[in-house]
């Protein structure tokens, strides 16, 4: 079957009609480049009319299906046009896609607690649910719309490593993205839930007994505007949104207002009742994966081509990441870890600082497991510029950690890797910063850690901790080992130091030797993939040979 050629002629009789279909509720014209028809298949006979419509409906209206692909209109799904009971979407033969010409809203994303709780959702699962199958696809056609899961609604994606779930753009779906590496195809997704974030106020501890909400909490997520505003936050920590499961996200980003970027995937006050694990942030404008506030755990995690940072954490976050592969963009990635305690604490007394420590408020993320891969780029004036390319990008240097705002982190088992085979063009490329006193007396009490973590990087750290510059601190204090980097430039990956594994299989890629390894010797785990152990990550999209665009940019 003549996909591209099917997909193209679709889009061709949806602008045709498009007073009918992409007037209502929509936000413009939708500009599609088109796509060379393969003349070598013969099309001349169509049984599509004689399928049965595997669409999904909304109310009375159902999506348009041309094989292999279904479409809904901005009448189906958009601003204003919300999904607000069950629905499944099918996974489609040949390699079919459910296509969206607007935003889809899984519930009344807009509502305020009070006005939800009128309905009777009051927690997750009290409203409609949205199923995909393993192996479902889902495409935007622009940077204009996204997709948003309201409190109290629930998203069921349960795919499998031979039939992942995908979210991604029309352009990628149809061929014509200009690469691997594109951002901005699409908008981004937003998960929103009942979960603590302490920009809301609250009575007690957290975690404790008669611990509350001190009044209202109807926070707008990001990607909120006008009519398109959705919001979270509640008292809920154990608050359940759902399961992804074997998730793939991909080409996202758009800058909705100032400082306000869609990421890959964003969790806003998402409990600890919903299920997260082998899930993908591939090629993003933004973020990976951001979370405000919530206790959402996430296991086996994969972030690739990230162009700002791939684990963002704020609010209060306090939940477990297990396993994270990441490897960022070459040319305008950020950090791997950007995390805040205490959302703009600079602006906070010491006794309101205080007061977020002792009822458990401020961010106390633990991970686990965490390979971080970062790229030698450095901001200079308003570019960012990599050794031998010029790239105009909105994100700062590459980094491996940034921990900041009286964060309390429990680091465990990491291994950052920073110095390639290209010399670093400036001191900016730090492994681990810790930006300011809350945050490091967080580790001089003993509230924070780094242990099992080995670095290689040209500038090991920034700012210090208890008078002593981070690296040393964290050296004397906990178990953490720094590749000795005696010239440059060193390529990190090339030295086959089976102790420190980060992928197997095709490409290998390896750590450096550094003489002595934290903990556990030879036996040492060496971030997300251990040596000998299960690759986790074998279904993973642009890692190995098989499952890529292209290589790999450090191979």
């Amino acid at each position: 079957m003549d996909v591209k050629g099917s997909l193209f002629r679709k889009i061709a009789s949806v602008l045709i009609l498009g007073g009918s279909i992409i007037g209502c509720g929509g936000s413009g014209d939708i500009n599609i480049a088109p796509v060379t028809n393969d003349s070598s298949v013969d099309n001349s006979v169509s049984n599509a009319a004689a399928q049965t419509n595997p669409c999904a409906s909304n109310g009375t209206i159902q999506g348009d299906f041309e094989a292999p692909h279904c479409f809904y209109s901005t009448a189906f799904a958009d601003s204003g046009v919300n999904i607000t009971t069950d629905m499944t979407l099918v996974d489609l033969d040949d390699d079919g896609a459910h296509v969206f010409y607007g935003s889809v809203f899984i519930g009344e994303v807009g509502a305020t607690a009070a006005e939800l709780a009128a309905d009777g959702i009051t927690k997750g699962g009290d409203g409609p649910k949205l199923t995909l199958e393993a192996g479902v696809t889902m495409a935007f056609v622009d940077n204009t719309k996204f997709f948003v899961i309201g409190r109290g609604s629930q998203i069921f994606a349960r795919g499998t490593a031979a039939k992942p779930i995908v979210i991604t753009s029309l352009s990628d779906v149809q061929g014509t993205i200009d690469s691997p590496e594109a951002v901005s195809q699409w908008g981004g997704m937003v998960i929103n839930g009942f979960a603590v974030t302490n920009k809301c106020s609250y009575t007690g501890t957290r975690g404790e007994a008669g611990f509350a909400l001190d009044g209202t909490c109807d926070l707008g997520s990001e990607g909120s505007e006008g009519q398109d505003t959705n919001r979270y936050g509640g008292d809920n920590d154990a608050d359940n949104s759902g399961v992804l499961e074997y998730f793939i996200v991909k080409h996202t980003g758009a800058q909705v207002a100032n400082g306000d970027e869609l990421n890959g995937l964003t969790f806003t006050g998402v409990g600890s009742g919903t299920t997260v694990s082998n899930a993908q942030a591939y090629s993003t404008y933004d973020d990976g994966f951001e979370f405000f506030g919530g206790a959402v755990n996430m296991e086996n995690y994969v972030a690739v081509y990230v162009n700002d940072d791939s684990i963002d954490i704020d609010e209060g976050y306090n939940g477990t990441i297990t396993n994270a592969l990441v490897i960022q963009n070459e040319t305008n990635g950020n950090r791997c870890i950007e995390a805040d305690g205490i959302g703009s604490y600079s602006s906070k007394t010491d006794a309101f600082i205080q007061d977020m420590f002792t009822r458990k408020l401020n961010s106390r993320p633990t991970i686990k497991n965490l390979t971080c891969i970062f790229s030698p780029v450095q901001k200079v004036g308003s570019d960012n510029v990599t050794v031998g390319t010029t790239a105009t990008g909105t994100h700062d240097p590459g980094a491996g950690f940034r921990l900041r705002e009286g964060l309390w982190p429990t680091i465990e088992n990491a291994l950052v890797i920073g110095t390639w085979q290209v010399a670093e063009a400036g001191s900016d490329n730090w492994a681990i910063r810790v930006d300011d006193t809350v945050a490091s007396d967080g580790f001089a009490l003993g509230n924070a850690s780094i242990n099992g973590a080995v670095i290689a990087a040209k500038t090991k750290s920034s700012k210090t901790i208890a008078g002593l510059n981070v690296s040393d601190w964290l050296v004397a204090n906990n178990d953490v080992v720094f590749a000795d980097i005696t010239t440059e430039p060193v390529n990190p990956t090339s030295a086959a130091d089976d102790a420190l594994v980060l992928v197997d299989g095709t490409p290998a890629i390896f750590g450096l030797t550094t003489g002595a390894s934290p903990a556990g010797g030879a036996a040492y785990a060496g971030g997300a993939l251990p040596s000998g152990g299960t690759n986790w990550a074998s279904w993973a999209y642009g890692i190995f040979d098989g499952n890529r665009g292209q290589a790999l940019w450090f191979e």
